[in-house]
């Protein structure tokens, strides 16, 4: 048996690993349409919400688009927050066009810059590969990210999207990089792990509250721990 190619590239999710939404910007939304919410609970209740979106019937049915929805109904829900749908309305559209033009997953989390930092010091290339809708370069330059990776892939960009292998493929042939050198970092199972399994990169489920401890593959509770474990112990 031939030893394993050696790790050389990260394929990494933005949301959910690298930035959050700014709930603090959705609450506000919020309650100027005359919803009672807040920030704090907000970001307590996404994990839970997207725990509830992370099966393969859900997945296979949806884009990225048609999806966001029953994401922030189930966000709202877990928040135990129930509201009029007229109330609702305003903050939506207040909340896409800021989307549109800006992308509200504008939180940097906690320890990602130094996370980042640290792998390319232990000279692996980084690569995000993201479902997003055209704004994700633009959103990284304002949030001094972007000079912290070698390729951003964003799917709106090249017209497919995870879990659909092609994105991943072509991140492979952009980054000029084997399969067997890259693991990829998400935060959903069945569009991250899966996906990057049918394009045969290996995969790793950022897992902040320890909800998935049955799915089949390695966990981590953010990019930090990740960034804290040497090189050879990634996959």
């Amino acid at each position: 048996m031939s030893p394993p190619s050696p790790l050389t590239t990260l394929f990494l999710d933005a949301g959910g690993v690298l930035v959050n939404p700014n709930w603090h910007r959705v609450a506000a939304a919020l309650q100027r349409n005359g919803v009672a919410a807040d920030a704090t609970r907000l970001a307590a209740a996404e994990p839970l919400a997207k725990l509830e979106l992370d099966v393969p019937a859900q997945i296979r049915a949806t884009d990225d688009r048609s999806r966001s929805g029953l994401y922030w109904e189930l966000v709202l829900r877990n928040a135990g927050i129930d509201a009029a749908p007229e109330l609702l309305a305003g903050a939506w559209t207040e909340l896409e066009d800021y989307h549109r033009h800006f992308n509200l997953w504008e939180t940097v989390i906690d320890g990602v810059p130094a996370a980042l930092d640290r792998l390319r010091e232990i000279g692996l290339k980084l690569v995000v590969v993201s479902n997003s809708n055209g704004t994700l370069r633009e959103k990284f330059r304002r949030l001094d990210l972007e000079r912290r990776f070698d390729l951003v892939i964003d799917s709106h960009e090249v017209g497919v999207e995870k879990p659909d292998r092609r994105i991943f493929e072509i991140a492979l042939e952009r980054a000029r990089v084997r399969r067997q050198e890259v693991v990829h970092v998400g935060d959903f199972f069945e569009i991250d792990v899966v996906g990057a399994r049918a394009a045969g990169i290996g995969a790793v489920l950022v897992d902040p509250m320890g909800l998935h401890a049955a799915r089949d593959c390695r966990r981590v509770e953010s990019l930090a721990e990740l960034a804290a474990t040497a090189r050879d112990r990634l996959r």
